[in-house]
Formats: structure tokens, C-alpha cells, sequence
């Protein structure tokens, strides 16, 4: 009968502060319940993906940091995912999530064009994307690019991890994407030659990377032609190590030894057993 009421009754109007209590009343029991650790924390991901559409194609970018909370994880991560041979996409978010999403789409996009003897379409790929996403209601952290060059011409989609999708002539994604954009609103232009468009999307990865502290190292391209595709890992490395100003070896006897001892241990092996790998 309630579950009848709840579904019948109007949502009321204004802020809805359920979820507020909910979580009030889970940090309680926890704290009831003596759990040292607490309640999960959101982790924080960071990334730079972009793409513009240039006179002849798509060009993509991203930069290779994977960040696990506050610890670099992977300095060249790649972010550029294959799709299909005319079709990339970059991937920002849980990069688990991106990996296997991308994976999957390219899978049965394979599918597709031994089934129907020609490429996919760009929107074939961002429907399919959109819709699996979607289905999981962002439960999947997967922010997508997706760029391609088909019978129509060059597409630029942006994905979003709830499924909504944008059709763009230059987007940015990731938590360096206001730094990117803001160069994209500053420089770009229709119609832009190959390598100034190649130049411009770098400037706008290499701002994510300087101004985002979950963006950094490299930065890889994507470049998406009629025919061809030129997938350039690393571009360029954006931030580039410095050297050591001074020198931190000490000699031998700079700490003074207060006291030494040593203690012999006398051990008898009991039995010892060899187990070899079963790689069949």
C-alpha cells in the first residue's frame, strides 16, 4: 500500500533534503556500530581530454596522468581508445570504466561492420555509447570525446556519464577542461589548417596540465582523416623533469653509529616442499 501511495503522489516542489538525512542517519549507525574507518570518501579524478573539428578531419588530445586519490598512479596512461578504424575516443573519469566501456562499443561496432560490409557512422558509435551508459544512470565514470570521420563527413561528440551527448565543433572534458576550453574560446576558428589546429589542441591539453594538479606528464594526439588516422604518442611532454640542483649523498660516517649488536639466530628447517606452476 505505501509503495502504491509513493508512486501515485506528485513530487513536491522545491529542495528535497531526504538524501541529507539519509547519509545523517548512515554516519550514525556507523558511529554506533564503533567502525574505525567511516563512511566511504568520493574520490577525486583527474584528467584533460579534448577535440576540435579542423577543414580536413578530427584531431583529438589528452594528457597520460592516471591518479589514484592523491598519488600519481600511471605517468603514461593512454586516454586515446580505438573504436574503429575511423573512430577514436578520449576518456576521462574511473579508467577501469573508460577501458571497457570503449572495449565493448569497439567490439560490437566490429560486429556491426561485418554485418553490414562498411564503416560505422560516428553517430552509430555515440548512440551506443550513450544508451549503455544511460542504462547504468552514471553508476559507469566514464566521460567520453568521441571523434570520427565517416560518408558524412567529420563528427565531434562529447558523451557524459549520465548518456547526454553534445555535438560540437571543439569540446573539452576532465577536471583540466575549464583551462582547455578557455584556449579553445580564445583561438579557435573554422575551417583551421592541420597544424595549427595540432597546435591549438596541445596549448589547450598543456593549460589542463599546468592548471589542474590531476592532469600532467604528456601529451598525446589523435589525428582522424578521410582514410587515415595518425595516432602520435607522446606529441610533445608538456612537463618536462627538471635536474637535481645539489647533491644529497653523504659520506660514509656523517651519522655517528651510538651502539652496535648483533644476535645469531639458530634455525632448523623442518621440511621443505618444492610446488611448481600449473601453466596448462
Amino acid at each position: 500500500m505505501a509503495t502504491t501511495l509513493s508512486v501515485c503522489t506528485l513530487p513536491a516542489g522545491g529542495f528535497n533534503f531526504d538524501n541529507c538525512r539519509r547519509n545523517a542517519a548512515l554516519e550514525a549507525g556507523v558511529a554506533k556500530l564503533g567502525c574505525s574507518g567511516g563512511l566511504p570518501a568520493a574520490r577525486k579524478t583527474g584528467t584533460t581530454i579534448c577535440g576540435i573539428v579542423f577543414k580536413d578531419g578530427i584531431i583529438l588530445g589528452a594528457d597520460t596522468r592516471a591518479t589514484e586519490g592523491k598519488i600519481v598512479a600511471d605517468k603514461n596512461c593512454s586516454k586515446i581508445h580505438y573504436i574503429s578504424p575511423n573512430i577514436y575516443c578520449c576518456g576521462a573519469g574511473t579508467a577501469a570504466d573508460t577501458e571497457m566501456t570503449t572495449e565493448l562499443i569497439s567490439s560490437n561496432l566490429e560486429l556491426h561492420t561485418l554485418s553490414t560490409g562498411r564503416l560505422p557512422r560516428v553517430a552509430t558509435a555515440c548512440r551506443m555509447l550513450k544508451q549503455m551508459l544511460f542504462r547504468y544512470q552514471g553508476y559507469i565514470g566514464a566521460a567520453l570525446v568521441l571523434g570520427g570521420v565517416d560518408c558524412n563527413g567529420p563528427h565531434l561528440y562529447s558523451i557524459h556519464p549520465h548518456g547526454s551527448t553534445d555535438k560540437l565543433p571543439y569540446v573539452s572534458m576532465g577536471s583540466g577542461s575549464l583551462a582547455a576550453m578557455a584556449v579553445f574560446e580564445d583561438r579557435y576558428k573554422p575551417g583551421m589548417e592541420k597544424d595549427a589546429a595540432m597546435r591549438l589542441v596541445y596549448d589547450a591539453v598543456a593549460a589542463g596540465i599546468f592548471n589542474d594538479l590531476g592532469s600532467g606528464s604528456n601529451v598525446d594526439l589523435c589525428v582522424i582523416t578521410r582514410g587515415a588516422v595518425d595516432y602520435l604518442r607522446p606529441y610533445n611532454v608538456a612537463n618536462q623533469k627538471g635536474v637535481r640542483a645539489g647533491d644529497y649523498k653523504y659520506k660514509r660516517g656523517t651519522t655517528k653509529v651510538l651502539n652496535t649488536a648483533m644476535k645469531r639466530l639458530d634455525l632448523e628447517v623442518v621440511e621443505e616442499t618444492v610446488q611448481t606452476m600449473d601453466t596448462s
